[in-house]
This record gives structure tokens, sequence and C-alpha cells, in this order.
């Protein structure tokens, strides 16, 4: 079994990006009517999964997406938190209604209703609702709200705790992922997503998250931003800031996925970082949607690099789907319902 552990709905119908427009229409216009979720019939959602995600799902020979709304669309900088909240009840809403379409091929991570200022305590309702009603198994974690001006305090501090006090009980993961960038200077997916990511794992270093949350779990993606590519400079910095070695202070609840999109750089994620801290990933239908015009292959099949890759069946195996069983407990005892 292949499970990507990163996929966004970044090709929902149209009538969801009018739901979002309208939303921010009115934020210019207060007297405008209050915007709405649109009308979106499960054939609209069929049409926008069958010939994008299911399509490169059986292309690509992977069997399960872990899924969750477009990541740049989160937009939590964007109006406040009624906003940010009726915005995230509908992506996730729609998110459950595609793995009631194909339960098969996707099950759900949510978004949360995160925005500036605001306590991380108030997103806790919509990941309970998520987990607890809908049957989703991780979530998105925003670690800059501010959309690229880094206002929030670290993932160390206790600001954060009150939700990961929620986590830990209802046994999720999570992803950390930002949106959208408003600062000029950091493009979104080229920048402030691989800022973010490295930026994470520092943070982790220089504090003690996970003495006081052991269980507590966290994937970084896209590879771990700079972070294995550097892993000599992480090490030096844990030693000179007096931290325990990275293997037993951070890497026993942080795991990155293989959204990296060439053979070089999986090649050396796998060589620096150990095999049950890497998950499969690949973010189809995202960032970097293109051709290699050297391999004549799409940048993001990312199964392809890892097949390529001089690991033994069991290795592969446990990057394709063992690991994320473990880190998404909840996905693994669906699976295990379903007889896989």
């Amino acid at each position: 079994m292949i499970i990507d552990c990163h996929g966004h709905y970044t090709t929902a119908p149209a009538a969801h990006q009018k739901f979002r427009d309208a939303q921010i229409a009115g934020l210019k216009d207060p007297t405008a009517p209050p915007a709405k979720p649109g009308a979106i019939s499960d054939d609209e959602i069929r049409e926008t999964i069958e010939k994008n995600q299911l399509r490169l799902q059986r292309e690509r020979g992977s069997d399960l997406t872990l899924f969750s709304p477009r990541a740049s669309a989160m937009g939590h900088h964007i109006g406040n938190a009624a906003i940010s909240s009726a915005w995230t009840r509908a992506n996730n809403d729609l998110i459950k209604r595609v793995v009631d379409l194909y339960p098969e091929n996707f099950a759900a991570v949510c978004q949360l209703p995160q925005s500036p200022g605001v306590p991380i305590a108030n997103s806790i309702a919509e990941l309970e609702r998520c987990v607890r009603e809908l049957d989703f198994v991780g979530c998105n974690l925003n670690p800059d709200p501010s959309g690229g001006h880094w206002t929030s305090p670290p993932l160390t501090d206790r600001h954060w705790y009150p939700f990961y006090e929620k986590m830990v009980e209802l046994d999720v993961p999570a992803m950390i992922h930002v949106s959208a960038s408003c600062n000029p200077n950091f493009h979104a997916t080229g920048a402030h997503y691989i800022n973010a990511d490295t930026t994470a794992f520092m943070q982790f270093i220089e504090g003690d998250l996970f003495r006081d949350f052991p269980t507590l779990r966290f994937i970084i993606p896209h590879g771990g931003g700079a972070v294995p590519y550097h892993w000599g400079r992480y090490r030096g910095l844990a030693d000179m800031l007096k931290r325990p070695p990275l293997e037993e202070h951070v890497m026993k609840n942080v795991f990155f996925d293989t959204c990296v999109y060439h053979q070089p750089g999986i090649d050396l994620l796998v060589r620096v970082i150990d095999i049950d801290n890497i998950l499969f990933g690949s973010e189809m239908v995202g960032a970097v949607r293109g051709i290699d015009p050297r391999t004549g292959h799409y940048f993001d099949d990312t199964r392809r690099y890892v097949d390529a890759l001089a690991l033994s069946a069991a290795d592969k195996a446990r990057i394709f789907a063992r690991n994320a069983r473990r880190v998404f407990p909840r996905l693994n005892a669906q699976l295990e319902a379903r007889g896989l």
C-alpha cells in the first residue's frame, strides 16, 4: 500500500472560491450581505477529483491520500476570527464530502480557524468537530497566521499548549503548514513555505516541547525545508545550545515528507534522516505542477524517486505506508477496520 501524506484540494469547484471572494469583498463593503457557501453538487466534486487527484493516483500508483483544504488559500491573515471560522468550516465540510465519495482513496485532514492575535484555544472546537464527528485523522497547523510577518510566539511557547493538549487527547498529529504570504519579500511556495518548515524545526531545537508532550507528533513538509540538507548545522547548533542530540531531543516526535522534487534531494533525505522519520508525500496538483525537461516526468511524481532509491523492499514499505500508519493512528484504525 502507498499512502500519500500530503495532498490538498487545489481543484475545488468554482462556487467554493466564489464564497471566499464574497467574504473578502464584504470586508471592503460592510453593507454587503453576509457571504454564504455556494451550492456544490456531488457531480461537481466528482469532476474535479476524478480528472485530477484520482486520475494521478491511478497513473502514479498510489492508493490513498491524506487530503486537506488548499494550504495557500487558508488565508488566516484575512479578515477576523469570524471570517476565518466560516471559511475553515466550509473547507473542512468540503473535504468530508470528498472522503465520503471516495473513502478508499482519501482520508481527511483539517484546516484550523486561526487568526493573528487570537488564542489558539479558539481552534480546539473545530479540531474536535472534525475528529470526533467527521472522522478526520489529523490537522494542518499554521505557525504564522499573520501570513509572513511572524507575529505569533514560537511553537514551543505555552501560547500553543492548550491546542497540543487536545492533540494528545485525540491522538492526532499536525502537519506544520503556513498559508499564503502577504509579505512581498517571500514567495509563498518557493520561500515562505520552506522558511516556515526550517523555522519550525529550529524552534523545536531551542525549546523543550517534547519533554512536556512526549507523544506529540508533527510532520514538517516539503522534505523538512532546509533542515536535512544542512543537518550538520542543526546538529552543531543543538550542541552549542547544550541541547541533547537531535535524535533524542526532536526526532522522536518530528517527521519529514518526500515532497522534494528531484532525485538527488530524495537521495540525500534518505541518507541523512532515519527511515522511520520519513513519510511518503507528493503534494501533487500543488506548488510544482510542470514536467521536468531533464527527465520528461512531472516534478511532483515523487513515487518515482522513492522507487529509485537503493533501499530494501521493507524500508520502502516503511516510507510508503507503515510510517504514516504509525504517525496517524486514527488512519491506521480506519484501514484496519477495512481489513487493510
